[in-house]
This record gives structure tokens, sequence and C-alpha cells, in this order.
């Protein structure tokens, strides 16, 4: 029988917690609710449809699987396994996520060929749910202000082939004087006091002291705030947190909503157990009932809120406005490719790939990144990186980067080397050995049943590995 969950008991939560908790809830659910956090935590992953259909991954998987109720895509899977050391997660083929963090983005509903804003992205699981609604078309834009937090952004956006996206490191405040009624859809995961996470996360209990509600609630207004700034017309807003804290929950979307009239409160639906927000909590406003509460005692999951706001239709002039995708960009000092580079690239796909690279393709430095749209204006935006990162150009030689390779799938690519998940191989590759292999030689796709893992050169029937450093397996 498959065991969905991870063994934790006997767990310390604050006594002002406890305290708080107490007040909220009835007695009888106040006990239900505590008891909840000596119970065991329920472990999620998520296919990523950008490389993999559902049904594909069902036949391949080496896990047993359970769907998680609220998502077309999610699933519970065995707690004893490791399913970031399986070469299918190097693969990009599934991201490991907390059931519940799943929600917000099944509320959000986006739509290929849309504008979206990821506002607090990091570490990305969330954004690759949302490129994989896009279904590679229209523009995703990531963001986050912490350095530290965006290096793992980048990778996981880089990992599961996020294409069309646009990785930010700015203030929302910034970004919300640049795209003035921009996006079709925002989704706000707000810094919050983590009260969500306890069970599953022991670090959240230590620093919830430290930054509790007090401290969370002035960043969740300004950051929304921004938000309903760059929003379209018709246009939505998912804000969601994993905290329990009715202050950061429904007293925010009530005071969001009491001074922002053309914004109104769409009702999220409430089955699998989910619940709705509490009126009593915010004052009595009962349009807060359309936002959803998950509980850990009632859901196979950890905390977490959500709700889904619309902004009203009503005409705009933005003729003026700063994101024209028909703007100059200067501040990246975007050079053309030379015919000689154009010629570089296109060389290197001619005789390794079956590809073509419609779209566009810039050039800042040495480094190429091709976009299927023209790029909007990013001036004096901190921007990490933008597209596709195709590479470089050394010494007038096209060098393909490792992203631009794990961005492709098994048909494009002329020469193939097929690892099986299960061999002594594959591992080897992930940690960057060399391998000696019967081919000839030439450049060579790497694959795991089918699904690109990266690149290899064959020379004289030894195979030099192009897993990059900082990606490989340790053990």
């Amino acid at each position: 029988m498959i065991n969905l969950m991870y063994k934790e008991v006997n767990m310390n939560l604050p006594i002002e917690f406890k305290s708080k908790m107490k007040k909220l809830l009835s007695k009888n659910e106040y006990n239900e609710f505590i008891d909840s956090f000596d119970k065991d935590y329920f472990v999620g992953i998520r296919v990523n449809r950008l490389k993999i259909s559902v049904e594909e991954f069902k036949k391949i998987t080496p896990f047993e699987l359970k769907e998680i109720p609220w998502t077309k895509d999610g699933f519970y899977i065995d707690s004893t396994l490791s399913p970031g050391k399986h070469p299918y997660y190097y693969a990009g083929l599934y991201y490991i996520q907390e059931p519940s963090a799943m929600f917000p983005v099944c509320v959000l509903n986006v739509s290929p060929g849309e504008k979206i804003l990821d506002l607090c992205s990091a570490p990305g699981g969330k954004a690759v749910q949302v490129a994989s609604d896009m279904e590679g078309k229209g523009l995703l834009f990531v963001n986050d202000t912490n350095k530290t937090r965006i290096k793992a952004l980048v990778k996981n956006v880089e990992l599961f082939g996020l294409k069309n996206t646009i990785v930010l490191n700015e203030e929302p405040d910034n970004l919300s004087v640049k795209f003035d009624s921009y996006f079709d859809k925002i989704l706000v995961d707000a810094p919050c006091s983590g009260e969500g996470m306890f069970r599953k996360d022991k670090e959240a209990v230590k620093s919830w002291e430290n930054y509790n509600s007090a401290k969370c609630i002035k960043i969740q207004k300004s950051i929304l705030r921004a938000a309903s700034r760059m929003l379209k017309p018709g246009g939505k807003i998912v804000y969601s947190t994993c905290t329990f804290a009715p202050e950061e929950n429904e007293c925010i979307i009530a005071q969001f909503l009491s001074i922002n009239p053309e914004f109104e409160l769409i009702n999220i639906e409430k089955i699998f157990n989910i619940d709705s927000g509490n009126p009593k909590w915010a004052d009595g406003v009962h349009e807060v009932t359309k936002t959803a509460r998950l509980w850990p005692h009632k859901i196979n999951g950890e905390g977490h809120f959500t709700a889904l706001i619309s902004k009203k239709n009503f005409s705009i002039d933005n003729s003026n406005c700063m994101n024209n995708i028909n703007e100059k960009n200067r501040s990246f000092r975007i050079t053309s490719l030379t015919e000689k580079e154009l010629s570089q690239v296109n060389v290197f796909i001619e005789k390794n790939l079956n590809l073509k690279l419609d779209g566009y393709i810039y050039k800042i430095g040495d480094n190429l990144y091709h976009l299927d749209y023209m790029l909007p204006n990013l001036d004096n935006l901190k921007v990490v990186k933008f597209g596709l990162y195709l590479g470089k150009i050394e010494r007038n030689i096209y060098i393909p980067s490792h992203t631009f390779i794990i961005s492709l799938s098994y048909n494009n690519f002329r020469n193939r080397i097929l690892l099986e998940s299960s061999s002594d191989d594959v591992n080897k590759y992930l940690k960057g050995e060399t391998l000696i292999i019967d081919k000839e030689n030439g450049f060579y796709g790497v694959f795991v049943d089918n699904y690109i893992l990266g690149s290899a050169k064959c020379i004289d029937g030894t195979l030099k590995n192009m897993y990059p450093k900082g990606w490989r397996k340790q053990n």
C-alpha cells in the first residue's frame, strides 16, 4: 500500500500561535486542527506538461501515484522515496511541490497566449505550473526581490523548459511604473508568516517569532497595491498565502476591496473539503466567503489561503504606456547578429538538429537569446534573464547552451545517445563522468528513456560529457 505521508510527530508549536488559533476556532475544530500537526505531511509531484503529457508520465513513472483532487497534473507519492534523485527529475519531467501549493495556479486558470506575471516567484514551482498551462504561448514574467532565491528560480526556469519567460529581480512598485495595465493575470503568492508550513518545515516554526504577521502585513498590502496597477481591465489576480492568520488573509482582501471599488471578488468553488473565508475575521465583510481556505485537518495537504480578484472592465488609454512592445530596448545594449554569426548558428542547427528557430534572436555581448515575441521595453529594470538562452559566440564559433539543448525533444536531434533510467551510465552522465561508447564522432543529445538530459561530444569512442558542473548529481 502506498505510504502517502512523511512521519513527523510531537511537534512543538509556539504557545502564542496555539492561543491565537484557540480564539479563532471552535473547541472541536481546534482539537482536530492541533492534532493534525502530530500527523504525517503529504508529498506531491506535478507533471511538467511542457515536456511530457500526464498520460505518458503515468506509463513510465517509477512511483505509485494518487491524484491530488484540485489539479489535473498533480499526484501524491510515497514519501519514503527520493523523487529529487531520479533521472526523470533531472530531465524536468516533474516538479516536487507541496499539494496545497498547487491550488492557487489552478484558481488563476491561465490560458495560452496571455501575458502573465508571477510577482513573488522564487523558487519557481508555481511559475512552472503557470507555464504548463500557457503551453508555450504568450509571455510569462517571473519576479522575486530576493537575490539569493532568484538563483533557484532561474535554474527551475531552465530545467523545466520555460522559453517565453522573463526573469526579474525588482521591487513590485518599480514594475508597476513600467507595466501599467499590462498583464492579463497576476499571481501574488505573498510573503507571509508561514503558519501553514509548520507541519512540513521546522524552520517555519523557528522563524515565526521573528517574521510574524505584523511584519508581513505592510509588505502584503504594498505588493497587492502594485499588482492592481499592473492588471488590465477584465484581468484577474490570485492572492495567496501559506498562513492561517486572518490579518494576512481575509483582512487584507477586505481592506483592499474597500479602497479599490474597481475590483471585485470572484467565488472559488468549495469542493474537496475546501472551506470558505470567514467574514467574522474581517469585520463582517461577507464578500470574503468567496475566498478559499485549505486546512490540514480537512484536506490531504498543508494550510493555504487563496482569493481570486477581478478588475472590472472600463475604458483606459494606455497608448503612452512605457511597456509598448515596439519601443527600442536601450538598457541591455542589444546588438544585431552579423551575417557570419547568424550563419554559425544555422550551421550548427542544420548539422545537428531538426529545428527551425522562428521569432527573434537577441545578442547581448557574446550571448544569444531567443524569444517568440518581440522583447518588451525593460529599461531600468534588473533583468536576470529573458527568453531562451541559446549560447555564445566565441571566436566566431557558436557554442550552444545547456539551457537550449534541454529545451528540445527527441525528434529535434539527428544524433542521440539513449540511456535507461535504471542504468549505471545515466548516473555517471549526471555526475559529469566520461563514458566509453561505440558511436561515430559528433555532437549528440543524451536521453533517459527518450527524454532529454543534456548533450555530449563523441571523440574516438569517448563521450565528452557536457552536463554543466553546477547541475551535476552528487550521489
